[in-house]
């Protein structure tokens, strides 16, 4: 499971609680004053819930983070060698070009006999 959909899991999970323990309280068989009290508890613990979710969507968010900019740094590396490479490649050969147009400029020339110097 990726660290995405695990933080959505998690998420999921905190959220389907809650809603099926409001679901629960509200028609289980009890008293209307039970309920209300069942009802406030549950409220009350609200505040820690949402807390724990916070938390936990901070903590993926933060894991999600430092895997991308782990990725992202060794791409950029990865990106500076090939361009490095390439630029090497280019140079030599346009230093291999430079030698072949040389060695065609001198093939074509006319001898000139030395005593003629």
């Amino acid at each position: 499971m990726s660290k995405k959909s695990a933080g959505s899991f998690i998420g999921g999970l905190l959220l389907g609680s809650a809603i099926g323990t409001v679901t629960g309280l509200l028609i289980a068989p009890r008293t209307g004053r039970d309920t209300r009290q069942l009802l406030k508890k549950s409220a009350d613990a609200l505040p820690e819930l949402a807390e724990d979710l916070s938390s936990s969507v901070q903590l993926q968010a933060d894991r999600l983070s430092e895997s991308a900019l782990r990725n992202w740094d060794g791409t950029l590396a990865r990106l500076r060698e090939a361009i490095a490479a390439g630029i090497e490649a280019s140079q030599r050969e346009n230093l291999e070009l430079r030698q072949s147009k040389a060695e065609v400029v001198t093939e074509t020339q006319p001898s000139v006999p030395d005593h003629k110097l």
